[in-house]
């Protein structure tokens, strides 16, 4: 049963995804033997090198990337559930425009744009061990706004965020989505631990009880659940897949919000892969959950895209070994015998 008019447009897209360009692949290995190299000697860079084919439709390149950040405040902060307060999400924002955090030095290092969305920060979702963080329509409204990331161009996406608070909200929605205790799919986060930790350990186990009657379809997962920048992200990810603009999914909370998708439509991340693996605990779990073998383990836990940024580099260094490198004819060197 759909609860509403508003969500309908995008279980229709969910619903009609476009698939890969099996042709660009073929493509891709057609050439991918001819190169100068033994087959297969650069193990995952090759399939990343077909991944960007299935999805652009075109040979491997990454000419216009793109790191989406989104920021968003959360009611259930007040349960003090971290160590932060909320004003650190805009004063981080502010900290983006200025050029002074990790993602910008990461942007500049893979030579790559960044795009930042503030999202009603001084307007907090609703605490979500008392209600719905939104109504039907504000998340909606709030994917819509997400989706508009991609208006511009780009050929490769990288989502990630900033939030105070919101790891408590992948922590919910994936203890929504998959069930478990809570304590299974909460971390330290920006540094919770002793009575924090406990807070934030029961504020999601009281907010999937709460909802508990709900909870079997996705995007109510992520309208109860959720926020205003995993609402986002999830509307900036179905956008990509409708345009085949390839995605980079960044920590354990862009993860949560791909995994709505994921529960409404299992090959809605086909085109996605996933930056790395965050020191996060239930990261890996999440991980799992969804079917994606991260680039990247480096013990990380931003967030703000930066294992998505930072994997980015690693998908163009595929991209032009793939196009870039000489083939065993025009290098003059011998192929193996027989």
């Amino acid at each position: 049963m759909t609860s509403g008019l508003p969500f309908d447009d995008f279980r229709n897209l969910l619903a009609n995804l476009p698939g890969p360009d099996e042709a660009a692949v073929a493509a891709v290995r057609e050439r991918d033997v001819q190169l100068t190299k033994p087959a297969g000697a650069l193990g995952r860079l090759e399939g990343i090198a077909e991944w960007l084919a299935a999805w652009t439709g075109r040979p491997p390149a990454v000419t216009r990337p793109l790191v989406a950040v989104f920021a968003g405040n959360h009611g259930v902060v007040e349960r003090g559930i971290t160590p932060f307060p909320p004003s650190v999400t805009a004063q981080m924002v502010e900290n983006f425009a200025a050029g002074g955090a990790a993602i910008n030095q990461i942007c500049i290092a893979n030579d790559l744009g960044l795009k930042v969305f503030d999202l009603a920060l001084d307007y907090p979702t609703a605490d979500i061990t008392q209600e719905p963080a939104m109504d039907e329509k504000t998340c909606a409204a709030t994917m819509a706004f997400g989706m508009e990331a991609i208006a511009g161009g780009t050929d490769l996406l990288c989502i990630g965020e900033m939030g105070i608070g919101n790891t408590t909200i992948a922590a919910a929605i994936c203890h929504g989505l998959y069930g478990g205790e809570a304590a299974d799919w909460v971390g330290p986060g920006t540094g919770s631990e002793g009575e924090v930790l406990a807070r934030k350990i029961d504020a999601v186990a009281s907010a999937v009880a709460l909802h508990k009657a709900h909870l079997n379809d996705p995007l109510e997962v992520l309208r109860r659940l959720g926020g205003r920048e995993i609402a986002a992200m999830a509307g900036a990810i179905l956008a990509a897949r409708m345009e085949r603009i390839p995605v980079i999914i960044d920590g354990y909370v862009a993860t949560a919000a791909a995994a709505v998708l994921h529960a409404a439509n299992p090959s809605a991340l086909d085109h996605c892969i996933v930056g790395h693996v965050s020191a996060e605990p239930a990261h890996a779990a999440a991980l799992e959950k969804i079917g994606k073998e991260p680039i990247l383990s480096l013990g990380m836990r931003l967030g703000e895209g930066t294992g998505a940024a930072l994997a980015a580099g690693i998908v163009k260094a595929a991209a032009l070994c793939h196009s870039g490198m000489a083939t065993f004819e025009q290098a003059g060197v011998n192929e193996k015998d027989g």
